[in-house]
């Protein structure tokens, strides 16, 4: 298997982590599909990941290889985030987030339970999504296999470089160009 460079690698995951945002808002916009609080917190590991990627396209090789780490960690949040939101769906424990559960108070004031509402509807987050009718697989799981799959694309081309990363020890002392 030929070796893949860092740049290529950082190329590669900006388009395909931009793609996937893209996915998810698009399937919102014009899909129709309402997303839940652990949704919206998914999204925002796709855009550190993209900055980081996109910033490592343009910096020096020796900060490229930060920025993939950055990719990296990016990525494994979001694959966090991903495993705690298909454990709720499959009921396997309670969201962590107070906006997951649709309530409704009854009694009151109408006008000021009106004006606590969103914007738009709120999704409870255990109510799982799917994306593609004939593919039993939620868009939690698929947020949770993509980071995966991105993760390792970047943690392989970490690897492949690792000969560039320094790492400084902390007993040693610097050496003086001579």
């Amino acid at each position: 298997m030929p070796a893949v460079s860092l740049r290529a690698a950082l190329a590669l995951a900006a388009l395909l982590v931009a793609g996937a945002l893209f996915a998810a808002l698009a399937s919102e916009w014009w899909g129709g599909l309402v997303p839940c609080a652990l949704c919206l917190l998914g999204r925002w590991p796709y855009w550190v990941a993209i900055a980081f990627a996109l910033l490592g396209l343009i910096v020096p090789r020796r900060l490229a290889i930060g920025c993939a780490a950055g990719v990296l960690a990016a990525m494994l949040a979001s694959a966090a985030i991903g495993t705690v939101h298909v454990g709720v769906e499959a009921g396997l424990w309670p969201s962590p987030l107070p906006g997951c559960v649709a309530r409704f108070t009854p009694g009151g004031n109408l006008d000021d339970q009106l004006a606590r509402m969103p914007e738009r509807p709120a999704k409870p987050c255990d109510d799982p999504t799917y994306l593609i009718p004939a593919l039993p697989v939620s868009m939690a799981a698929m947020n949770l296999l993509f980071s995966l799959g991105v993760s390792a694309i970047m943690g392989m081309a970490l690897l492949r470089n690792r000969d560039q990363i320094q790492v400084v020890d902390a007993t040693s002392t610097p050496r003086r160009p001579t």
